[in-house]
């Protein structure tokens, strides 16, 4: 995409030529590298100072761009831009996503009702992103976390060939991606009665998140929003077994603007869609986490995802 002052050029290739006139700007097909047709139009245009975004033009197509501009014009990274604008939602984006928050809720509910001892990791993923897909999502919005007993000590376990055993926990991790916007969910179970240390474990993750959740008004500042899940860990002395931050905001891609970390300062606004995931992590033993997709409004917080928080015995 290049956009100027008033218009918008999108460029694409032979095979998308199709979905190209579906594009609400003015499309161009090359036949030979896009970057060139987009210096050919900056020409055309006269642009003299053109922004890209860092994250996302690569050391060769930023080399060729600037080659065929010879001078003509100039190219400044703009990071972050974008990213800021896309943070509040609109209310149509708001209703995609709680429809995306639904399925990933139901795909979760009718695939724990098939989850039995002696399932791989792997299945268990197999059959959350086939439900999902039967729900109507695209894809999953990221790489489906499926660990069992001491892999869920793992933030982002893969799942693998291990068999879910009885008297074990299983960590679900999961998103979909419906009409182009994600979601985002994790829940514990455990296969059997849970034993001492896997309930208290799971009640100070669970005060932590209700935690971070009541954190969550405009106005208030990420950083805050961080400390109060991370402040309720401490006092279980668990906060070293927590090292990731607490959320992030989520839309078109699943990790967005903004970051909910102890050193970030962005302040929070309604209509921002974000998660609240703390977790407590022990290497040898097992993990939980427990994330819901939220949405920051006028007076505070909406929690968009419907699944129970309790820790289901398997």
């Amino acid at each position: 995409m290049l956009v100027s002052e008033g218009e918008a050029h999108f460029f694409t290739d032979p095979r998308y030529t199709g979905e190209a006139a579906t594009v609400p700007a003015k499309s161009h097909v090359a036949k030979g590298l896009l970057i060139l047709g987009v210096a050919s139009t900056i020409k055309r245009k006269r642009l003299r100072k053109v922004g890209f975004e860092p994250s996302w033009m690569d050391m060769d197509q930023h080399g060729r761009l600037e080659k065929a501009l010879d001078r003509r014009a100039s190219l400044h990274p703009v990071a972050s831009l974008i990213e800021e604008q896309r943070a509040v939602k609109s209310p149509e984006e708001i209703a995609i996503i709680r429809r995306s928050v639904q399925a990933n809720s139901e795909a979760y509910a009718r695939t724990l009702k098939r989850i039995r001892a002696g399932l791989k990791e792997l299945e268990i993923a197999a059959e959350l992103e086939f439900q999902m897909k039967v729900l109507g999502s695209e894809k999953p919005a990221f790489e489906t976390i499926v660990a069992v007993g001491d892999h869920s000590a793992l933030p982002h376990a893969h799942p693998t060939q291990r068999r879910l055993e009885k008297n074990e926990l299983l960590l679900i991790d999961m998103g979909a991606t419906l009409d182009g916007y994600t979601s985002d969910m994790t829940r514990v179970a455990f296969t059997g009665k849970p034993p001492k240390r896997v309930r208290e474990l799971y009640r100070a993750v669970l005060e932590a998140q209700l935690a971070g959740l009541d954190a969550v008004r405009p106005g208030v500042s990420v950083k805050q929003v961080d400390a109060a899940a991370r402040e309720v860990l401490k006092r279980h002395n668990l906060e070293k077994e927590f090292m990731h931050s607490t959320g992030h905001g989520l839309g078109l891609e699943i990790h967005e603007t903004p970051k909910i970390g102890k050193k970030e300062k962005t302040k929070l606004r309604a209509g921002m869609v974000i998660t609240i995931e703390p977790g407590a992590y022990l290497p040898g033993f097992g993990g939980v986490r427990i994330e819901d997709t939220a949405l920051v409004t006028e007076r505070g917080c909406e929690v968009l995802t419907p699944t129970p928080k309790e820790l289901v015995n398997l």
